[in-house]
C-alpha cells in the first residue's frame, strides 16, 4: 500500500460487511483506528485480527444511533490518539429489505426502526465528530449511503428513504463546515459481495436482477472497492473533493 493515511486517527461505525474492509484498508494504508459496532464479538474479532497487538487499533462497542455510545467513541479517539482526522459512518439498519411490499403495506414499526438507525444515527455521529475535527485542524467525513438513493427502489422504501437523507445530511456538513476544514462525501454502492451473503442469501431474482444492470458483468463489488476510494476521500489526496456522492456499483447508476 502508498501510506496514504500514514497516522490519521479515523473512526470506523460499523463493521458489518464493507466496514470489514474499511478496517483493513485503512490499518494497510497506515492509519490509527477506533473501531466500533453494535456487535462486541465482531469488534474483538476485526481488531484481534488486524493488529493483534492493539497499538494502532482500539476496540469499541458502539451504538450507532445512541448519542452516550458515540460521544465515547469519539473521546477514546482523542484520548487515544490525540486528534481526530475522519470518520467513516459505515452501519446501516435494513430492517425492510426483505419485505416484498411496498408503502402501502409497510409497517411503520420498521419504517421507524431505519430512520432510527441509518437517519438519526449519522446525525448523531457528525454531530460529535465534527466539534472534534475541528479541534484537530479539520478533517474528513465519509458515510456509507446506497444507489437506492437516487435510482428508487419498488420495495424497502423505508431504506432508500434514510439513504437520501444521508446524502442530505453529507452536503449541508460540506456546505456549513468546509469553511472549519471539515469535507463531507457520500458512497454509493451497488451490490456489493460480502460473507453476510453466505450467512443470509438474497432472496430469489435479486443477484441476477443486480449483474443485468451493471454494465461491468464479471464480478460484483467487493468491500476493498469502497475502502479504496474511501481511503482517497478520507486522504490528503482527497483534499479538494467534498460534497460528492459517488457511485461504486459497476456502472448501474447513469447520472452526471
Amino acid at each position: 500500500m502508498t501510506g496514504l493515511l500514514e497516522d490519521k486517527v479515523i473512526i470506523v461505525a460499523g463493521l458489518g460487511g464493507i466496514g470489514n474492509g474499511l478496517a483493513r484498508r485503512f490499518t494497510d494504508e497506515g492509519a490509527r483506528l477506533v473501531l466500533g459496532d453494535i456487535d462486541a464479538e465482531l469488534v474483538k474479532r476485526v481488531t484481534d485480527e488486524i493488529n493483534p497487538a492493539g497499538e494502532r487499533i482500539r476496540g469499541t462497542h458502539l451504538d450507532g444511533s445512541d448519542e452516550q455510545s458515540v460521544s465515547a467513541a469519539v473521546a477514546l479517539a482523542v484520548d487515544t490518539f490525540g486528534r481526530l482526522d475522519g470518520l467513516h459512518v459505515n452501519f446501516t439498519n435494513a430492517a425492510d429489505a426483505y419485505l416484498p411490499g411496498g408503502v402501502v403495506e409497510l409497517p411503520l414499526e420498521a419504517f421507524d426502526e431505519v430512520m432510527r438507525v441509518n437517519t438519526r444515527g449519522f446525525v448523531i455521529c457528525a454531530k460529535h465528530a465534527i466539534p472534534a475535527m475541528v479541534d484537530s485542524g479539520g478533517g474528513s467525513i465519509v458515510f456509507t449511503a446506497s444507489i437506492d438513493a437516487y435510482n428508487g427502489a419498488g420495495t424497502r422504501v423505508s431504506y432508500a428513504m434514510s439513504k437520501a437523507a444521508e446524502l442530505a445530511l453529507m452536503r449541508h456538513i460540506a456546505r456549513r463546515y468546509g469553511p472549519k476544514g471539515i469535507r463531507c462525501n457520500a458512497i454509493a454502492p451497488g451490490l456489493i459481495w460480502h460473507y453476510k451473503f453466505d450467512q443470509q442469501p438474497m432472496p430469489d431474482g435479486v443477484v441476477e436482477q443486480a449483474r443485468a444492470r451493471q454494465m461491468i458483468k464479471s464480478r460484483f463489488g467487493t468491500p476493498n472497492d469502497v475502502a479504496a476510494l474511501a481511503a482517497l476521500l478520507l486522504s490528503d489526496d482527497g483534499s479538494f473533493i467534498t460534497a460528492q456522492t459517488i457511485s461504486v456499483d459497476g456502472g448501474v447508476t447513469l447520472r452526471p
